[in-house]
Formats: structure tokens, C-alpha cells, sequence
């Protein structure tokens, strides 16, 4: 009996055809730009949908997937996209659908009103602009009977980003700026930022759009605002914050007269991994701009002046060593770091004198730079930019209310502190919120599936089937093949499960080169080592833990295992963000859920069920039966989840030595095997003892009988 279907009986599972063809995967490098529009929607001529048939078609031969568990070994660059004209001429597709709207209005035409309607309904963008309610608007509401605690929202309709081109000719962003996007690739915008870029780029182009009344005015926004971006993970959040940010700054350094160089940006993630990888694509878009972007590290000090010309191109860092110690002095103009390293230089007495000239604060993964984690750090530094100019921005695939609230009020509270220390009127901002799709949803392309493993060996031989895959298990569901992830709780079950793996895959397909571990304890070089190896394809399997959850871009990526449950829906929608990104198709994300889950897993199986509602299906990872059966969990038993996740596998809550420990260790060997090893390690050990401790008695004895004589 196949085991995997003994788990998976509680999963009812579509019928497929076995005629369907070879499953279409993420590693293939298809790719998607429109991530949220539906294919209804859309229009195109006969001509260009003979022409997406052809590319499908030559898409079904470069796929063809490598059994590397069958003695082939697979090819190292397996990672890379090597499909670039292939993606382009899907892109094309998108730009005709999307900029025949235009036709005819020119490259410096605003589109009317409607038509920015219909372009964002379309494409399922919600554009609204937060004001804050006071309590006198509050008494009134419900003297005057109406509902009451409800946010005053204003929507608006921006300008939609039709291409890449439009930057240059109707944005008039920086020609070199300009090319580096072309020379990236990059044509066809993703939704989060065919409305983002524009509302960033507001304050450079003023805009004088035909329009009824004010609502939905496109140029009735600030010139100061506020951006807050809730858009689905791989949707090109990345992009979206740098060329506003990019083209703002070399406006800035054109305009000073003198060669120094100010810090005048400072974006913030939550790990170090996701500030490197920010790092990476800023400085392919700022190349030969003379912008520099620099990652904050140990030992770094804030500081600025007169630039040598070494990193004109942003390739290398700007630094110089002082005489006084050996401490590594910053001179750039966009700063990315970690909240906690950089909040370390401010505590500098001059640390937040070179920061008073910062205009532009983004915040990735905001969510978590405004939890309990980070909050602190975070505000901080938003307190510690004191420029009246200010422009902050919240970028994030998930979003609670709670932190849209926090935001908009340590705005408010930050513009009444500017206008006290300054005795001058500070310009009011505009918070603006951006919503792409669903909100909190997970990526309605990435396949969902609950597999019930009972108890921790379960688990391992649910995991082992899906490394050694059988042909009984092609009739379950389509096959996880590497490269994949598998998400742990803790470090010490991260490393434990390692063990565990490390010589399941056979020499002839590399052996445990090809598994790896990643995690917080290790050291920043074997990070980087590890990250770089991954994504080169020389290690197809990674088991981790939350540390790569969030923002870590690995365009290859075929699946996610949640081998522990998460501990929130926001953190499933992260973790299996990881396959799928910009919209690729044949992601797969398995999470195992044991018995000791089953009164957590309610949560999960509610963004399941949401996302197979968004695909049209009535049944596949969770069916209704199991989600009525679910407990619900009290606002403290999710706060106490989300922060310590499930205690039994905690040792530190239960002990080394307590029955739920020992039940929840990751091993395949019975808890009887694993006593009688202990009980013999122990017998060893105390048998060494006896012998030390008799040589010791020995020594002494030796020792009295010579010494004996003196009397």
C-alpha cells in the first residue's frame, strides 16, 4: 500500500488526465507578467494567440524534467532563465492588451479618466487614500445615525504605467536610468507596478487630466505622499520602490552644486539575505547613474563627504578608515540595512546628524518591521529622519489594519513633532494605499496541498516520498521535483532533519552536496555561500527556517514544504511565496500536518480554501468537511502561536527530557531503539567515569606512600 495515499486519504484530489502533457514548472522559466488579471479580460487578435500557442509548444520541449534520483545528473545552471525571448514575446502579448487603450493619444498623453478606471479595475487595483478620522467625526457619525469607526477612504485613479518606455518620454526619468531597465529586460509592468511607479513619480510630473468632481482626481495628489503597497509576494515590489527612488535621488545629486555625498535614502528589511539581494538589483538599475547603494554590515559608521569616484557605478563600497579606530565610515547615497544594525549607528553621537538629509524612507516587508520584533528599531529611525520632506513607503504582501493604523499614526505624530521643533507650517502628506488582487491571499498560481502525516515519523516518510518519487504517486498529484524548500519551526529541528536527509540522495546525483541547511546560527560567509550555491543550482534541496521567507527572490524554486506549520496565515503566504514568483505556473506547496497540529491548522486551511476559490476549483488541498471541523483559535491562543509556535516542539517550553520532546524529535528510529542507545551511551560514559576516576584514586594513593618517609 502506497503510504503518501494512506496520509493523504482525508485529501480528495481533482481527477487529471494522464494525456494532460509534462507538468509546466516554475524552473522552466515560464513566466507570467500579469499576475492578477484573468484570462476573460483580456483581448487579443487571432494573430497573437496563434503566436502564445507556438511559444507554449516550444515552452512543453525545454521542460522536459530530469529524473535526478535515476542516476542523471542534472545540470548545474538548471536555475537560470534561459528562456528571455520567449518571455519577452509573452510580454509583447501584455503590452498590446494593456497599451492598445492608448492608441492614438501619443507618448505624453494622459488617458481620460474612464479609462484609468477601467485599466485598474481590470487589472484588480484598488487605489485609495486613508484620511484620518477624529473623534468629533465619530460623535457626528453616529449622531447623524450612520455607521460608525469606518475609515474615510477617497479612491483615486493615478495614471496607469502602460510600459517601461513611458518612463523616459512621459515621466522623463533619467536616460541611463532609462536604459538600465531596457537592459534588464524589463517591458511589460507587473500590476503592483503599473500603479505604484506613477504615484511615486507624481511629484516630478504634474499632471492636469480632464476629470468630473474630485474624486479619482489623478492630479489632485500631493506632492508629498505616502505609499502603502499591499501586493502579492513576486509581484516586483522590488522594482516598483527603486526607479522612483533611483530617479529621485539623481535629480537630488544634479541639483547640488558641490561633489559631496549625503545619505539621502534608507531602506529597511527585516534580514540580511533580502537587504543583499536589494543591494543587488539597485545597483544593476543605478549603473552608471553615479548613485551608490550601499549595504549597512558590522562595524559600518554614518557618515559623508567628498566621493573618490571608485563607485560611481555602485559596484563596490565608498569607505574610508578613520585614524582614530578602525571602525568602516559609510559614504553613499542609498543606504539598505537591517533595523538593528543601523539603529547600532545611530546611537553615534553624530549618527543622526548625517541622516537629517534623508528623503526617502521604504520599508520591505513592512508587517514585520512594525511587529513587536522590530517595531521599536523601525521607529526609531523613522523618528531619526527629521527632513520635512520626507516620502516614507510600506511594501508587503500581507497587511493587517493594525499596521496600516501604526503607520498612519506615527505619521501624523512624527509631521505635529517637525512642526513644534520648527515653529513652521509642515506640509501635510497623503497616505496612499495601494491594494493589488485579494488582500492577505495567497498566489492563486501555486498548487495547494494538506497532507495528514499523524506523527513525526509520518512526517519523514511523507517527505522521503516526495524525494523519491514512485509512479503510484503520479495518480496522487503532480511530482515536487527540485529545486524546492522545506521549512522547519526551529533551528535545532532545521539541522536535525538535515541529519536526516543529508544521504538520501544517491552519489550518482551528487550525493549530500546537493542538500543543504540554512539558518540564523550560521555564519554570514556560509550564508552567502549556501544562497549563492542554491541558486546556482548546485543544491536542489534547502531546509531552513522563517529566516528566507519573506522578500528572497529564487525565480527557480518548484515547491516549498512547510514540513512544521507556520505559525500565522501571513507567514504561509511568505513561506510558499518562494515557487511561482511572477507568475509562473506548476508551483507546488506540501505542508504536513500531525496531530499535534490539527488544533492550529485552521488558519492555513482558510487561505487554502481562499486561493482555490480564486482558481475556480471546489476541491484539492482542503475540502469544506475539514475546515467546519477545525477548531477556531482566541486572539491570545494566535499571538502565542505566532510567537512560539507549536510548544511541543519546543524543547526550551517542555524540557530535553518530557514525552512531548521525545515525541516530536525528528528521527526514524522507535522511541525503544532510541532509549536503548541512550542507556548504552550512558553505560559507556559512566564506565569511562569509573576508570577516570580510578586512575585519579591510583595517582593519590601513589603519591601518600611516597611521601610516606617524612615521618
Amino acid at each position: 500500500m502506497d503510504p503518501l495515499k494512506l496520509l493523504s486519504r482525508s485529501t480528495k484530489r481533482p481527477r487529471t488526465s494522464k494525456d494532460s502533457g509534462i507538468q509546466s514548472l516554475p524552473s522552466s522559466g515560464r513566466q507570467d507578467t500579469t499576475l492578477i488579471r484573468s484570462g476573460a479580460a483580456s483581448t487579443t487578435s487571432g494573430t497573437s494567440r496563434k503566436r502564445k500557442r507556438k511559444i507554449n509548444d516550444v515552452h512543453e520541449k525545454l521542460q522536459e524534467p530530469s529524473n535526478f534520483f535515476g542516476g542523471g545528473v542534472v545540470d548545474d545552471a538548471v536555475q537560470e532563465d534561459n528562456g528571455t525571448e520567449l518571455e519577452e514575446s509573452a510580454r509583447a502579448g501584455f503590452v498590446e492588451n494593456v497599451a492598445g487603450s492608448a492608441e492614438g493619444l501619443g507618448d505624453s498623453a494622459d488617458l481620460p479618466l474612464a479609462e484609468c478606471r477601467r485599466i485598474l479595475q481590470q487589472h484588480k487595483l484598488k487605489v485609495t487614500r486613508l484620511r484620518p478620522t477624529s473623534k468629533v467625526t465619530k460623535r457626528a457619525k453616529r449622531a447623524d445615525g450612520s455607521s460608525e469607526g469606518k475609515k474615510e477612504k477617497d479612491p483615486i485613479y493615478p495614471q496607469p504605467l502602460l510600459s517601461f518606455d513611458a518612463l523616459e518620454t512621459q515621466y522623463r526619468i533619467s536616460s541611463r536610468l532609462a536604459g538600465n531597465i531596457r537592459a534588464q529586460g524589463y517591458s511589460a509592468p507587473t500590476e503592483v507596478q503599473l500603479a505604484g511607479i506613477p504615484l511615486l513619480l507624481n511629484a516630478q510630473r504634474h499632471s492636469s487630466t480632464e476629470h468630473d468632481g474630485n474624486a479619482g482626481r489623478s492630479s489632485d495628489l500631493s506632492e508629498h505622499i505616502d505609499l502603502l503597497s499591499i501586493a502579492p509576494t513576486g509581484s516586483g515590489k522590488t522594482l516598483a520602490f527603486l526607479i522612483p527612488l533611483l530617479d529621485s535621488t539623481i535629480r537630488h545629486r544634479q541639483s547640488k552644486k558641490n561633489s559631496d555625498r549625503h545619505i539621502s535614502a534608507v531602506i529597511l528589511a527585516p534580514t540580511k539575505e533580502l537587504a543583499a539581494q536589494i543591494v543587488n538589483e539597485g545597483r544593476k538599475l543605478a549603473k552608471d547613474t553615479g548613485v551608490t547603494i550601499t549595504q549597512m554590515r558590522k562595524g559600518m559608521h554614518l557618515g559623508h563627504g567628498a566621493g573618490n569616484g571608485s563607485d560611481l557605478e555602485g559596484e563596490t563600497t565608498i569607505v574610508m578608515k578613520p585614524a582614530r579606530n578602525d571602525a568602516t565610515v559609510v559614504k553613499s547615497d542609498v543606504i539598505v540595512s537591517t533595523p538593528g544594525l543601523l539603529q547600532s549607528a545611530l546611537l553615534d553621537a553624530s549618527g543622526i546628524e548625517h541622516l537629517s538629509d534623508v528623503r526617502h524612507l521604504v520599508l520591505d516587508e513592512a508587517d514585520v518591521l512594525l511587529d513587536p520584533l522590530f517595531k521599536d528599531q523601525t521607529q526609531r529611525i523613522w523618528n531619526a529622519l527629521t527632513h520635512p520632506s520626507l516620502r516614507v513607503s510600506l511594501w508587503s504582501a500581507t497587511m493587517g489594519s493594525n499596521i496600516e493604523e501604526l503607520a498612519r499614526s506615527t505619521i501624523n505624530a512624527r509631521r505635529q513633532q517637525l512642526e513644534l521643533s520648527r515653529g513652521e507650517d509642515i506640509l501635510e502628506t497623503s497616505l496612499i494605499r495601494l491594494v493589488v488582487g485579494l488582500k492577505d491571499s495567497a498566489a492563486p498560481n501555486v498548487e495547494h496541498k494538506l497532507v495528514y502525516s499523524a506523527s513525526e515519523q509520518g512526517k519523514l516518510m511523507g517527505l522521503r516520498q516526495l524525494l523519491h518519487p514512485t509512479s503510484s504517486l503520479v495518480e496522487a498529484g503532480p511530482i515536487l521535483r527540485p529545486p524546492f524548500l522545506i521549512f522547519t519551526q526551529t533551528i535545532e529541528r532545521a539541522v536535525a532533519l538535515h541529519s536526516e536527509l543529508r544521504y538520501d540522495i544517491p552519489a550518482e546525483a551528487g550525493g549530500i552536496s546537493r542538500i543543504a541547511v540554512l539558518h540564523a546560527d550560521l555564519s554570514a560567509t556560509t550564508r552567502g555561500d549556501v544562497m549563492t550555491k542554491f541558486r546556482q543550482g548546485s543544491i536542489w534541496i534547502l531546509i531552513t527556517t522563517d529566516l528566507l521567507s519573506r522578500g528572497v527572490d529564487f525565480r527557480g524554486v518548484n515547491g516549498v514544504v512547510n514540513y512544521d506549520i507556520p505559525g500565522s496565515s501571513a507567514a504561509y503566504i511568505h513561506r510558499i511565496g518562494r515557487t511561482g514568483r511572477a507568475g509562473r505556473a506548476g508551483g507546488v506547496a506540501v505542508t504536513f500536518y500531525s496531530k499535534d497540529d490539527m488544533p492550529y491548522l485552521k488558519h492555513i486551511a482558510n487561505v487554502v480554501a481562499m486561493a482555490q476559490r480564486q482558481k475556480g476549483e471546489e476541491s484539492g488541498g482542503v475540502q469544506q468537511w475539514l475546515l467546519d471541523a477545525l477548531p477556531r483559535l482566541s486572539k491570545n491562543e494566535k499571538q502565542a502561536l505566532k510567537k512560539h509556535g507549536v510548544k511541543s516542539r519546543t524543547a526550551k517550553a517542555n524540557g530535553d527530557d518530557s514525552k512531548a520532546s521525545r515525541r516530536t524529535k525528528i528521527s526514524t528510529k522507535a522511541g525503544f531503539v532510541r532509549q536503548a542507545e541512550n542507556k548504552r551511551k550512558g553505560a559507556i560514559l559512566g564506565s569511562q567515569r569509573r576508570a577516570q576516576a580510578g586512575s585519579d584514586s591510583d595517582s593519590d594513593a601513589g603519591n601518600d606512600t611516597e611521601f610516606a618517609g617524612f615521618d
